[in-house]
C-alpha cells in the first residue's frame, strides 16, 4: 500500500478505493477548473427582454424583441398552425424515432418548393440539395462550416449592418477574413447602392457574400429587382459565392413568392448558391426551430455526394433535426386549403405592420420631429432602422422605458394603438432635446466630433 503525494488517494494491491482525508492546516484545495470563467453579458436582444420584464413602469414598451406581436401585444399562434399541431399530436401512426440526418422528406419537399417555386429550373433538373436544419441559425452555421472546412473558403463579406449573429457564426466555422460591403447610408437613410457595388467588385475571386433575401435585418431596406440584377452581375463576373439568408420569406410583403424573387432570379441565372431558410417568423414557430439549408449547384450528379458530405457536419453537431415543427410545416404547406389559410393570416400580419409604419410616420411628422422619417414606410418586414443614435436610445430606455437596440432598430410589431402615441411623443422629445444640445455646443467641439 502507498499514499500519493496529494494525500487524496490510497492505493492497495488488487483494488483502489477513495478516501477523503482532511487537509493539514495551511494546505489549500485545488481551485476549480472553472475558476477563470467570467460572467458575460447576454445577447442584446435577450438582455433587453429581461430588462423589460423586470421594469414595473406602466407605460413600458418592448420594441427590441424579434418576434411578431398582436394589437394586444401578445405572441400570435397562427390558427392554421394550431390546427395542424393538433393533427400531428393526434396522429397515432407517428412515433418518436429519429428523423434521417438530412431531415423530414415531406418537409424538405414543400419547404424547398416554397423557396424556389415548383417551376424552378434547378429543381426540375435535380440540381438542388436541401437538408432540414435547426432553424435559420443552424442553416447559416452548416453553410459556413461546409464552405470553410470543406471548400476552404476564408473570406466572407457582410452587409453593413447585418444581423449581429452572422459574424459569430462564420468566425466559429473557421473563416479568417471578415469584410463589410456598404449597405445603409446613415445620412440619407437608404441603401448606398453605388458604394455597395464598388465594395463587391473589389472582392477577390471565391469570396463568400452574405445577402438578405428580404426584410433586411436590421435596416428593413430591400434591394429593388434592378439592384438585385446588378448584384448578381457582379457576383458572376467576380466568381463570388452567395449565401442568401431568407429568414423572413412572406413577412416582408405578405407574398412569399414576391419575397423569394431574388433567390429565384439567381437560380435562373445559373449562379451556384446556398440559402438559409427559417419558419420562425412566417409561421410563428420560434421555439420549434424549423429551417433548412438549400444549395443550388450546376451538376445534378454531385447532389448525393454534396448531401452526404454535409451530413459529416450535421452528425457531430446535432445529429438529427427535430420532428414536430417540420411535421407541422409539412401539413400547412402540403395541403392547398391549409396553405391558403396560412397566406391569409400572413397578409393580415404584414398589413398590421404596414399600418403601424404609416401611423408612426404620420405622428412623428405631426409633432414636427426634427429630421426625416419617411424611410420608416419605405422599409419592409418587422424592423425599422430609425436613425436614432446610441445616446438617444439610452435615454429612451432609461427615461421613457422604451426598449430598443443600441443601433436604433425597432420592431414595428411592438407598436399598437395603445402605445404608438407615447412612443412617437417620446422619440420626438428626445430628438428635439438632442438637436437643442447640439446647437448649444461650441463650434470647436462640433468639429472635433466630425
Amino acid at each position: 500500500m502507498f499514499v500519493c503525494a496529494a494525500e487524496h488517494l490510497i492505493f492497495k494491491p488488487n483494488f483502489i478505493y477513495f478516501s477523503l482525508r482532511k487537509r493539514s492546516s495551511g494546505v489549500e484545495c485545488p481551485k476549480s477548473a472553472f475558476s477563470d470563467v467570467k460572467l458575460v453579458i447576454p445577447a442584446e436582444i435577450f438582455h433587453l427582454t429581461k430588462l423589460y420584464q423586470e421594469d414595473k413602469h406602466e407605460k413600458k414598451v418592448n420594441l427590441g424583441v424579434g418576434a411578431y406581436r398582436t394589437e394586444d401585444n401578445k405572441p400570435l399562434v397562427l390558427p392554421i398552425v394550431k390546427k395542424c399541431e393538433f393533427e400531428v399530436v393526434n396522429d397515432l401512426t407517428l412515433n418518436h424515432e429519429y428523423l434521417p440526418m438530412s431531415g423530414n422528406p415531406d418537409f424538405i419537399k414543400v419547404a424547398t418548393e416554397l423557396l424556389l417555386g415548383s417551376d424552378c429550373k434547378a429543381l426540375q433538373e435535380k440540381r438542388v440539395a436541401a437538408v432540414q436544419t435547426v432553424s435559420g441559425t443552424s442553416a447559416c452555421r452548416l453553410a459556413a462550416d461546409f464552405l470553410a472546412k470543406r471548400l476552404k473558403r476564408r473570406t466572407v463579406f457582410f452587409p453593413d449592418p447585418t444581423w449581429e449573429n452572422h459574424g459569430e457564426i462564420f468566425k466559429h466555422a473557421g473563416f479568417k477574413q471578415f469584410k463589410n460591403y456598404a449597405y445603409w447610408h446613415k445620412k440619407r437613410r437608404q441603401i448606398d447602392m453605388s458604394k455597395l457595388l464598388v465594395d463587391l467588385a473589389s472582392a477577390t475571386e471565391g469570396s463568400v457574400v452574405l445577402l438578405h433575401g428580404s426584410a433586411h435585418n436590421p435596416t428593413g431596406m430591400d434591394l429593388t429587382k434592378k439592384q438585385w440584377k446588378q448584384v448578381a452581375e457582379v457576383i458572376k463576373c467576380n466568381n463570388l459565392f452567395p449565401i442568401i439568408d431568407t429568414a423572413y420569406q412572406g413577412f416582408a410583403t405578405g407574398d412569399p413568392d414576391r419575397d423569394a424573387w431574388a433567390i429565384r432570379y439567381f437560380a435562373n441565372e445559373g449562379i451556384e448558391l446556398m440559402a438559409a431558410q427559417s419558419f420562425s417568423k412566417n409561421m410563428g414557430l420560434y421555439n420549434e426551430r424549423v429551417g433548412s439549408l438549400v444549395t443550388i449547384i450546376k451538376d445534378p450528379k454531385l447532389v448525393p455526394a454534396l448531401i452526404s458530405e454535409q451530413m459529416l457536419f450535421v452528425r457531430p453537431n446535432y445529429s438529427n433535426p427535430p420532428a414536430f415543427g417540420s411535421r407541422v410545416v409539412a401539413k400547412v404547406l402540403g395541403d392547398k386549403k391549409n396553405k391558403e389559410e396560412w397566406l391569409k393570416t400572413l397578409r393580415e400580419m404584414t398589413d398590421r405592420v404596414k399600418t403601424m409604419r404609416k401611423e408612426l410616420l404620420q405622428k412623428l411628422q405631426k409633432l414636427n420631429t426634427p429630421g426625416r422619417w419617411d424611410h420608416i414606410v419605405k422599409q419592409r418586414g418587422m424592423f425599422s432602422f430609425t436613425g436614432l443614435n446610441e445616446q438617444q436610445v439610452a435615454r429612451l430606455i432609461k427615461e421613457k422605458h422604451i426598449y430598443l437596440t443600441r443601433t436604433g432598430r425597432i420592431n414595428i410589431c411592438g407598436l399598437n394603438t395603445k402605445n404608438i402615441d407615447y412612443v412617437a411623443e417620446s422619440i420626438c422629445q428626445i430628438v428635439k432635446e438632442s438637436a437643442e444640445n447640439e446647437c448649444d455646443k461650441p463650434e470647436e467641439d462640433k468639429v472635433k466630433e466630425k
